[in-house]
């Protein structure tokens, strides 16, 4: 809870990600621990937040995540959706939106009913989510997906449901669905917008300023008038970043005192790593090795601040890295330790990140002996 929260949320895009971040971070950090917050007290949710990007985040902050992020999603989500429905005929043209509208509640029906539903349960009670809808025609990406998977994405854009229990493991991306009202005990509450904008950003600043006006628009989606208009509310304080402006909290400006070295094994999508749209201060010139064409970033090696590397999993569960630069003998300990530490924890467990980059695929393939290698 307390590493969510400073963290303004954990990134859930990759499920385990979620709980490699919080390994790295927690002290005797075990997936049941999180899996209680998530599932039993109810602590955490998982969400629809920042750049359309899936969250695990404390539930108080859930409203204000929706306020300032979600719901600015719905209306281009819905109307896509309309459009795609009335173009490949699962509706007639100028109907999609009554069809919807009718689909969506009886859905929310079905699952309420339920408690908890699977996608493949929930088209056996309302029979139009199993229509197939086509995408991405005459791109590699191409492929069908059921209209049970566009509408519950809406649906949980609009706040209206969550994501629970995973079918699989915790490394399982498949999720049954309840309504929000039932899984929290009541409706997302409403917060004044500027207000939503202001908390979050405030709380991201306080994580991770100082940070540019690209930083900030990145992180949030925002557009630039949000962004400036809620810095303003915050009145913070505008400071220079290398040849750039910056922007911190008015009370968080003296200057950050020594820390102990420390290195840490960061999975892909982690949020530090993904804390910023300017990475160079923290990755120099390797961001191209550490991030996909996309912008995800695969599993790094940290040290003092820097990301220093990329790991991977062997399919002997062997953790081996790549170093871009050499690391001083104690940290060089401190890294095998690491490795050693996620290796026993994770046991017969194997790690895929979702958004593989080329390197992360290169040391996946390893095997044999554990090792590490320097450029």
């Amino acid at each position: 809870m307390e590493a969510a929260t400073a963290l303004v949320g954990l990134h859930s895009s990759d499920p385990a990600t979620v709980f490699l971040s919080l390994w790295a971070r927690v002290d005797g950090f075990e997936p049941g621990d999180l899996e209680d917050a998530l599932y039993v007290r109810r602590s955490l949710v998982r969400m629809l937040g920042m750049r359309r990007t899936l969250f695990v985040v404390p539930v108080a902050l859930a409203p204000v995540i929706h306020e300032a992020c979600t719901k600015a999603l719905i209306p281009g989500q819905r109307a896509r959706l309309v459009r795609m429905l009335e173009e490949q005929d699962v509706t007639p043209r100028g109907r999609g939106e009554a069809w919807l509208t009718r689909v969506e509640a009886a859905t929310l029906a079905a699952i309420a009913a339920r408690g908890e539903a699977t996608a493949r349960e929930l088209t056996g009670e309302v029979p139009e989510l199993g229509a197939k809808l086509t995408f991405g025609e005459g791109k590699t990406w191409a492929g069908t997906m059921g209209v049970s998977t566009r509408v519950l994405f809406l649906l949980a854009t609009e706040g209206s449901i969550v994501r629970t229990r995973p079918l699989g493991t915790w490394t399982s991306g498949q999720y049954r669905w309840a309504t929000t009202e039932h899984w929290l005990g009541a409706p997302l509450a409403e917060i004044d917008h500027v207000r939503a904008s202001a908390e979050l950003l405030g709380r991201w600043l306080r994580a991770f300023g100082p940070a540019t006006m690209t930083d900030i628009r990145w992180w949030t989606g925002w557009t630039a008038a949000q962004a400036k208009a809620t810095l303003v509310a915050l009145d913070a304080a505008a400071v220079r970043v290398g040849d750039d402006t910056g922007y911190v909290l008015t009370d968080d400006l003296d200057p950050v005192g020594d820390v102990d070295p420390w290195v840490a094994l960061l999975p892909g999508l982690d949020p530090t790593t993904m804390g910023w749209k300017d990475r160079a201060w923290y990755l120099g010139d390797h961001g191209a090795e550490l991030f996909d064409r996309n912008g995800n970033a695969g599993p790094t090696v940290w040290a003092n601040g820097r990301g220093v590397g990329a790991w991977g999993q062997t399919e002997e569960g062997d953790v081996v890295v790549e170093l871009f630069t050499r690391l001083d003998a104690a940290s060089r300990r401190r890294l095998d330790a690491e490795r050693e530490r996620l290796a026993a924890w994770l046991g017969d467990v194997r790690i895929r990140p979702r958004f593989a980059t080329p390197l992360g695929k290169e040391l996946a393939a390893r095997s044999g002996a554990p090792r590490s290698a320097s450029r």
